[in-house]
């Protein structure tokens, strides 16, 4: 039986991250892996989740099952975090994922079974993985233009003419914040229109949200989902606490189904909960009670606030070393994009053949589309980066 297997497509990123690894050079930089990482080349527990971890050892005295949604406390700590007020509570159901992936996933089943007909719009570029569980699912995929390379820039005319292309019962994926692969972001004129083209056309938005907190601050990055939840009459939103929270391994996730008919939360909630039953029963508690603990307690909230600003701000000043590095190195302002772009991740603009060279002559790995992780650098590493992307040519 096992025989009838196909291989599937390796993953680009961790077949990076192997290369990375047997790669013998000292001075080799990795900026292909989407994690967080410290001056010293660390992800750090945050101190918050490790005081929080300490008191739920202390007091925890059981680890039965919590309900399939997972525990409301949780949930109602994150739509708060995501969404504040721009709609009432009890227009929204939710459910504990495995991750953010584990969101997403759910989340496009669940159009899946709403409308089986449904197109699901994805900017050029996105995130992989959103590519691949849609075709997975046999799910019909549309790209609409995102990114100008010339410009480094969000390529808004062509975004717009592209999703006048929705039909309604469509869904288009948006990124909340923080834009994944590509660093570059709507600004909220620009959010204004793209929800008067979805209103328009009759098509759902979804919004992935993994870094708020990661751009321009906490409320700053929500600012955009709260103005499409408040403006729409229906929105799916998945939310990731691996970056902002720093538990990436714990794989904590949250999907939210809004709905501006309060009377379509109880056939929403039960959906989301049916989907959790189908895929994996019960989510993951550990990652979510800790969220909950820290959300819920002025002094770890405050902490987990000041530690994460002053993650945001240590990336934000490696953006402007690097821009400003490769000013002095080659007298332009060309480069200007990357302290421009928020978020993880800057899209360089580069071929996938300076990409391979920048590999094989000076040890700097990133994504072949020239995604790269802005977090793996520090201080020393920034002139070696920038000096190599001069000397191949970008």
């Amino acid at each position: 039986m096992f025989d009838r297997l196909k291989a599937q497509p390796a993953d680009k990123i961790l077949a990076l991250m192997q290369m990375y690894r047997e790669d013998p050079r000292d001075q080799k930089i990795d900026l292909g892996v989407g994690v967080y990482k410290n001056a010293e080349g660390v992800t750090p527990v945050m101190r918050a989740i490790k005081a929080a971890e300490h008191r739920l050892w202390e007091e925890q005295e059981t680890k039965a099952y919590v309900g399939l949604v997972g525990d409301p406390a949780f949930s109602d700590a994150m739509i708060k975090l995501i969404l504040g007020d721009a709609v009432l509570r009890d227009t929204v159901a939710a459910a504990a994922t495995p991750g953010g992936t584990g969101a997403v996933r759910q989340a496009f089943e669940m159009i899946q079974m709403a409308n089986p007909d449904a197109r699901v719009f994805v900017s050029n570029p996105t995130w992989p993985n959103h590519i691949s569980i849609l075709n997975y699912l046999g799910i019909e995929t549309v790209m609409y233009r995102y990114f100008d390379d010339d410009t480094r820039a969000v390529d808004f005319d062509g975004m717009l003419e592209d999703l006048k292309q929705v039909r309604e019962g469509d869904v288009v994926l948006l990124h909340g914040c923080c834009h994944n692969p590509t660093g570059a972001n709507l600004n909220l004129v620009e959010w204004k229109a793209v929800i008067d083209v979805l209103n328009d056309r009759g098509a759902l938005p979804m919004i992935d949200i993994a870094y708020q907190g990661f751009g321009d601050g906490l409320e700053a990055d929500a600012e955009a989902t709260r103005l499409v939840v408040s403006s729409v009459s229906e929105c799916l939103i998945a939310a990731s606490c691996s970056k902002n929270f720093g538990i990436y391994r714990e794989r904590t996730g949250l999907l939210m189904a809004v709905s501006q008919d309060a009377g379509a939360r109880g056939l929403n909630q039960d959906t989301l909960a049916f989907l959790n039953r189908q895929n994996y029963s019960f989510p993951p508690d550990h990652g979510a009670r800790l969220v909950t603990m820290i959300l819920n307690d002025d002094d770890l909230r405050a902490d987990w606030a000041k530690e994460l600003e002053d993650v945001r701000l240590s990336m934000l000043g490696l953006r402007q070393s690097l821009a400003d590095e490769l000013q002095r190195l080659t007298g332009s302002d060309r480069f200007a994009f990357l302290a421009q772009h928020r978020g993880m991740f800057s899209r360089l603009g580069a071929s996938p053949e300076l990409v391979e060279k920048l590999r094989v002559e000076h040890g700097i790995y990133m994504i072949g589309d020239s995604r790269m992780n802005i977090a793996g650098l520090n201080q020393k590493t920034i002139p070696i980066l920038a000096k190599a992307i001069v000397d191949v040519g970008v």
